[in-house]
């Protein structure tokens, strides 16, 4: 699967747009996570707990986008996009979408 940010990929023409394509995951900050990150917090630095749950979660999101994508008999993806946002004081949700496109090559 061609995953491309941009309407273009290179060498590639998009020969039928098969509409959007999205992968969602939302995810819930642990008790142990937040304490250790209060902790850091303090101290200053990177928050490594938070950047490991983010990670995973925007993984997660891109798999769910690729595979509702292939679903649709799509070969690329263009226009693609993460967006997130907060559902709680705990919770946050990844969004990775996109266009579902066939391609042929040039």
């Amino acid at each position: 699967m061609i995953i491309m940010t941009g309407e273009k990929v290179p060498g590639y023409e998009v020969t039928e747009v098969l509409g959007p394509t999205f992968g969602l995951t939302v995810r819930a900050r642990g008790v142990g996570k937040d304490i250790t990150a209060s902790i850091k917090g303090l101290f200053g630095g990177e928050v490594r707990q938070y950047v490991e749950m983010l990670e995973d979660a925007r993984k997660e999101a891109l798999d769910r986008m690729t595979e509702n994508a292939q679903q649709m008999g799509a070969d690329g993806i263009i226009m693609f996009r993460f967006d997130s946002g907060s559902i709680s004081s705990n919770m946050s949700e990844i969004v990775a979408y996109g266009t579902a496109v066939r391609l042929e090559k040039k």
